[in-house]
């Protein structure tokens, strides 16, 4: 089973569930603009990605340079994403709860859909 943390108006999120669905993978979609993340649900993810926050924040946003986030500590960086889901790196694609990638290129995706 599949989670995908999509944004419809991105390419790169719509090009990866594409490819899950094309792989007929069961895929539960998270539209996280609509649905924000909690701090908690952002550090499962941060854990299955081995990952800090840094890594799933989109720094090219001009929120993150309006909140001057550029030296900002972990915890400040998941309140950030949480109060501003556009800050969040899209599409995040996590797999049984126990693995995941982030879908830049969308082709990561396709090490999710083969360990099956």
């Amino acid at each position: 089973m599949l989670t995908i943390y999509h944004n419809p108006r991105c390419s790169k999120s719509r090009q990866t569930l594409q490819l899950i669905e094309q792989a007929n993978a069961e895929v539960t979609v998270v539209e996280y603009l609509k649905n924000p993340l909690t701090k908690t649900e952002i550090k499962q993810i941060l854990s299955l990605l081995k990952a800090k926050p840094i890594d799933i924040i989109r720094t090219k946003e001009s929120e993150f340079k309006a909140q001057n986030l550029q030296n900002a500590d972990d915890d400040t960086l998941i309140e950030a994403i949480v109060n501003t889901p556009k800050l969040l790196e899209r599409p995040i694609v996590v797999k049984n709860n126990n693995q995941g990638c982030i879908g830049r290129p969308p082709e990561n995706v396709l090490t999710l859909l083969a360990e099956d």
